[in-house]
């Protein structure tokens, strides 16, 4: 019997992804471990293998296609004996009780070519309630349902066979927010008298305000719509609070000076962010019960300490991860960082590259930026916001006039891991390990 392909789970949040490249064509004969397709999700251009062996009997999706769901039929593989005709006689798979798109994977880059077997679609949402049957929907749409008080019995999923997504919930919880904000408009307006501009996000609402000026239309890509979502996800259930520091830098340069002529001959040059990385690391070790992070209803406190940093990349921003980094040498740390930006600017990095960590470093000081405050990355704990090193006037040990080069950190955390007096300790260490840069080194 011929066996569908489907498009894999490259994530575990992954619901959907680009077809960016088949290759294989029809006909080829492919084996356990050939490489089938280029897959794209929101962060990264992936490659998917084959797990069965046989030949190619069809490419059901185009190369370029978008918008491919999780566990939808791709191409379809003959076995020994089988041939084309058979193709359009294959039964559709059914979907799989647990999604592959929230399922983590020991390897994301791989998934499976599953055999299929005969399934009928889910009941409509007009009858599940009446007649009690199962709702097809996966857990995170569950759970955002739970929190958004929406009825899964009234919506119709958008994904595989009919099964309800994060997309789903995320449509009718704009219905409604939508519903809510017209009402109190339309109450407020009653009260006063007076007009007021609609705030719906609804595009047809926005762009009518706008009629009659000139503007470009701009689709939203993946990353987009995911950089939206996650940010605007945490900054609605994030309870922020900031902590700011100035850093006095002349020690750090001028040791920094030091190394790279002393690395010259490795060819490594460090950079100000690379001591920043290895401060922080360094602080979350000295203050463990800061290096944790919010999981629901309870909080992960960690050994290591994995820091994620913020690379621009075309079209939005990723957090590669560097694992263990208060054991790793500044060069080492320094060499790492440059291929995980390399490889996140190409979008080839792995899930496991992107994914986790319990702190993140955004720096836009070489934008000439003096200081910003950056949004968690749920489930970060906290985020450090770097500035730019610039000459100031400053107050001298001694009571005196004088000008040193200073930096602004922002440290941004979440108030249900870490309180106002912890966050302050794990600052003040920061700047501490950086004013004090060969002591990181001990």
């Amino acid at each position: 019997m011929p066996i569908e392909i489907l498009m894999p789970a490259l994530s575990p949040t992954m619901e959907e992804g680009t077809l960016a490249k088949w290759l294989v064509k029809e006909g080829d004969a492919v084996a356990s471990g050939d490489l089938l397709a280029e897959i794209e999700t929101d962060k990264a251009t992936m490659e998917f293998e084959a797990v069965d062996e046989g030949i190619i009997g069809k490419l059901l999706v185009a190369e370029g296609t978008e918008n491919v769901a999780v566990n939808s039929a791709i191409a379809v593989l003959l076995e020994d004996g089988e041939s084309s005709s058979e193709v359009e006689a294959a039964p559709s798979a059914p979907a799989s009780p647990a999604p592959a798109a929230e399922a983590a994977t020991s390897s994301p880059a791989k998934s499976a070519t599953l055999a299929s077997s005969p399934a009928s679609a889910p009941p409509a949402a007009a009858d599940k309630a009446a007649e009690g049957a199962r709702i097809f929907a996966t857990p995170l749409a569950r759970k955002l349902a739970a929190q958004n008080n929406v009825d899964l019995t009234r919506l119709s999923g958008s994904g595989p066979r009919g099964r309800i997504v994060k997309a789903d919930i995320e449509a009718a919880g704009s219905a409604v927010s939508a519903d809510r904000t017209v009402a109190s408009m339309a109450s407020a307006a009653s009260t006063s008298g007076a007009a007021s501009a609609p705030q719906s996000a609804n595009f047809e609402t926005i762009s009518k305000l706008y009629a009659e000026r000139a503007y470009e239309e701009i689709s939203l890509d993946r990353m987009r719509k995911t950089i939206a979502a996650r940010l605007t996800e945490a900054k609605q259930t994030v309870p922020h609070f900031y902590l700011r520091r100035d850093v006095m830098l002349d020690n750090l340069l001028g040791f920094r000076g030091e190394m790279n002529a002393a690395l010259a001959e490795r060819d490594v040059k460090l950079s100000v962010n690379d001591f920043v990385i290895k401060a922080c690391a360094l602080a979350l070790t000295t203050v463990p019960t800061a290096n944790a992070i919010w999981a629901g209803d309870r909080i992960l406190q960690f050994t290591p300490a994995d820091i994620a940093v913020a690379v621009a990349i075309d079209g939005g921003l990723i957090t590669p991860v560097l694992k263990d980094a208060d054991q790793k040498s500044l060069s080492v740390l320094s060499t790492e960082m440059k291929d995980l930006a390399t490889r996140a600017k190409g979008r080839k990095l792995a899930p496991d590259e992107y994914q986790g960590g319990s702190f993140a470093i955004s720096n836009l000081g070489m934008f000439g930026i003096d200081n910003f405050d950056a949004v968690i990355n749920p489930p970060h704990g906290a985020i450090l916001a770097v500035g730019a090193g610039k000459k100031k006037p400053v107050v001298t040990a001694s009571g005196e006039l004088g000008v040193a080069t200073v930096m602004s950190l922002t440290l941004s955390v979440d108030h249900r891991v870490i309180d106002g007096a912890l966050g302050a300790e794990l600052l003040n260490v920061i700047v501490k390990n950086l004013e004090n840069p060969m002591a990181m080194l001990a």
